[in-house]
């Protein structure tokens, strides 16, 4: 595989442009809660058109495409939301995709693939993990989109670096929750063209931490990946094709728990009204709980797929022994 390498701020500027008017430009608003750090913000990508930041990048990758090769079809393989976004797109130009979904995906992600039309294939998650670590799906003569180690997907979720630092220049650092990588290197590219003293962490809950690991073992290292309803972040290990890049802007990766988490979803429901599902969450978590001082810091809300039944467990359970904030 060629070597990748961080978009530029040109890449990321022009992504801006090409998807403008597929994508929304979304807040960054200030968190509302007691006891909170200050200077906390959100940047709600929750409320994009398919519900998560990934329409950013399926966008920039399909623009970029010769349209012959669209009408032969689209496919990935996605837990939901990268699906979602390449769903939405291919309903919105004409053409057909095809989605292979894990397992563990939840229904609510399913069921919004089927209802842009997408062809959804369920397979085991070994059978995910080895297209997703190959990149290639054997039998397909359409245009493959890769969620992670593709350029146009990672300039295309750059743009919400550029939105970040547009919208508060004063930010000091940036949580991203983080699944493969290609949305922390895009915001980490964009926000440090910027201003290269801002700090880039990641989040992961401490139940499947692959970067984690990777940053304390000084290489990619599998983890024994434990599925939750976090299911939008986490992965067995690494992608090393990926781990240069994340070496290079990456100030830490923040482990959180599954409570904080749900605490952190509780919090986004009681004090904003606003939907989000666990990794979204992640990363207004390791920002409450973080044993360093972050400073003005945006939290990515990255989406905000989460089934009913867990969301409604979630608010049913009072916050978690120890918590502060409600």
């Amino acid at each position: 595989m060629k070597k990748l390498t961080l978009p530029s701020l040109q890449q990321i500027q022009q992504a801006s442009e090409r998807i403008r008017p597929y994508v929304l430009s979304l807040p960054l608003v200030p968190l509302n809660a007691d006891h909170a750090p200050q200077s906390t913000f959100l940047q709600l990508e929750n409320l994009q058109l398919v519900g998560s930041y990934k329409l950013r990048g399926a966008a920039n990758a399909i623009l970029q495409t010769d349209p012959a090769v669209l009408a032969r079809g689209v496919a990935t393989v996605s837990a939901g939301n990268l699906g979602q976004g390449i769903a939405w797109m291919a309903k919105k130009l004409g053409f057909p995709c095809l989605i292979l979904v894990p397992d563990h995906a939840p229904a609510a992600k399913i069921s919004a693939l089927k209802r842009y039309g997408a062809e959804v294939k369920t397979v085991n998650l070994n059978t995910w993990w080895s297209i997703m670590v190959s990149g290639i799906l054997p039998d397909f003569d359409g245009l493959f989109i890769h969620g992670v180690f593709n350029p146009q997907v990672m300039a295309g979720h750059g743009t919400i670096g550029l939105e970040i630092v547009q919208q508060n220049p004063a930010i000091e650092s940036v949580i991203i929750p983080f699944g493969g990588g290609a949305m922390t290197c895009g915001i980490a590219a964009a926000v440090k063209a910027f201003n290269p003293d801002i700090r880039v962490f990641t989040c992961e809950v401490d139940t499947a931490a692959p970067l984690h690991a990777a940053l304390q073992h000084g290489e990619p290292t599998e983890i024994d990946y434990q599925p939750s309803f976090v299911d939008g972040i986490g992965s067995r290990k690494v992608f090393p094709e990926m781990w240069p890049m994340l070496q290079q802007v990456v100030t830490d990766s923040l482990l959180v728990t599954l409570d904080q988490v749900r605490d952190a979803i509780r919090l986004l429901v009681n004090r904003h009204h606003v939907i989000a599902e666990g990794a979204g969450a992640a990363a207004l978590a390791a920002a409450l709980n973080a044993s360093i001082e972050l400073g003005s810091t945006a939290c990515v809300i990255s989406g905000g797929h989460i089934d009913l039944q867990i969301l409604s467990n979630i608010l049913a359970t009072p916050a978690g022994k120890g918590s502060r904030f409600e």
